[in-house]
């Protein structure tokens, strides 16, 4: 087995044995969960195998073997191994990652949704226009057409669903679908 060595490595970053990890012991509920995040398909890739790494832990392998079996650094299944000790399931969960902070926060979003599917606009039109939400709510253009994707709105089809369910147009749609 291949002790690796101690000391200050030649960019700065100080390496640890491979022989020295953390003891991993699991409770039936965690088994449990691991091996249903490790056989998912709908749940993402690297979750799946941070899964995998630790249901290998929990056999007792070592890091090294354990590396060398999922073809991963060693480096790579020791902050696992730590991270999954520390904060148990919940470790193997991606941390957010630095950026720029929102600018629109949900209420904004909230508003700009419950405009477009429950009032018409201004100017007469029938339906709202990426543009139109735009102008009206104050926020960007690509922003309005993001948050609309994201939530699956589709103001032109929205906006004759709910009003073929309305009570007032029940004749009309009657008529519309045939059965007057």
């Amino acid at each position: 087995m291949d002790i690796g060595y101690y000391g200050r490595h030649r960019f700065g970053r100080y390496r640890v044995a491979a022989s020295r990890y953390q003891e991993l012991i699991l409770t039936a509920d965690e088994q449990a969960q691991l091996n249903s995040i490790a056989r998912s398909r709908s749940i993402s890739a690297a979750l799946c195998e941070r899964a995998r790494i630790m249901l290998a832990c929990a056999t007792g392998e070592s890091n090294l073997a354990i590396a060398r079996r999922f073809e991963l650094n060693n480096n790579t299944v020791g902050k696992w191994r730590a991270r999954f000790v520390k904060q148990r399931l919940a470790g193997l969960y991606d941390e957010l990652r630095p950026g720029r902070p929102r600018t629109i926060d949900d209420e904004r979003v909230a508003g700009l949704i419950r405009r477009t599917l429950q009032k018409k606009p201004k100017d007469g039109s029938t339906h709202w226009s990426v543009r139109r939400a735009a102008k009206e709510s104050g926020i960007s253009q690509s922003s309005v057409h993001r948050y609309l994707q994201l939530f699956s709105v589709k103001p032109t089809i929205a906006r004759v669903l709910s009003s073929l369910r309305t009570p007032s147009s029940s004749r009309s749609s009657a008529m519309l679908w045939g059965c007057i």
